[in-house]
């Protein structure tokens, strides 16, 4: 009996009633918060799916929104080009007509001048013949021929203006 006096067994079940009364508190506490930190861990896995998942349809969203911006701009520049021919093509007829407008003018300004050098050159003809004609009558036609041809002018002239 020699057990029950020696102070190591009473220590050892000491030991053994002490772990027995606090295994049990100690358990639920352990389990307690291994169960909390599980459902903890469990509610941030569900966050993240949930962030992913919207994510994911943002992305979608976004990729959906540069389609179709990609597909306008396309749009637009398939407009602008039609407009550029557009308008390249009526300048091209506005340049054609516009060249024709002043091709026109200049022929017609040469026609002028040509019209006024003939009748410069006509009228200085004519001032050339009249000068020369002078001094042929001047030379052949003495007074009395020159009063003559002048009173039978003048006699001519009512029936002239008849």
């Amino acid at each position: 009996m020699r057990l029950f006096g020696d102070p190591e067994f009473w220590v050892a079940v000491a030991a053994a009633i002490f772990v027995a009364v606090a295994w049990k508190p100690v358990r639920r506490m352990l389990i307690g918060s291994l169960d909390e930190r599980a459902v903890r861990i469990r509610s941030e896995l569900d966050e993240a799916r949930r962030l992913r998942d919207e994510a994911e349809q943002l992305l979608a969203q976004y990729q959906a929104k540069e389609r179709e911006a990609a597909a306008e701009a396309q749009a637009i520049i398939v407009r602008a080009e039609d407009e550029a021919r557009r308008i390249a093509a009526q300048a091209e007829r506005d340049l054609e007509a516009a060249l024709a407008r002043r091709q026109r003018l200049a022929e017609e300004r040469i026609a002028q001048a040509e019209a006024k050098v003939l009748d410069e050159i006509r009228a200085t003809a004519v001032d050339v013949a009249v000068a020369a004609a002078r001094e042929v009558i001047a030379a052949e036609l003495d007074e009395e021929r020159g009063a003559a041809l002048v009173d039978a002018a003048i006699a001519a002239l009512p029936q002239r203006l008849r």
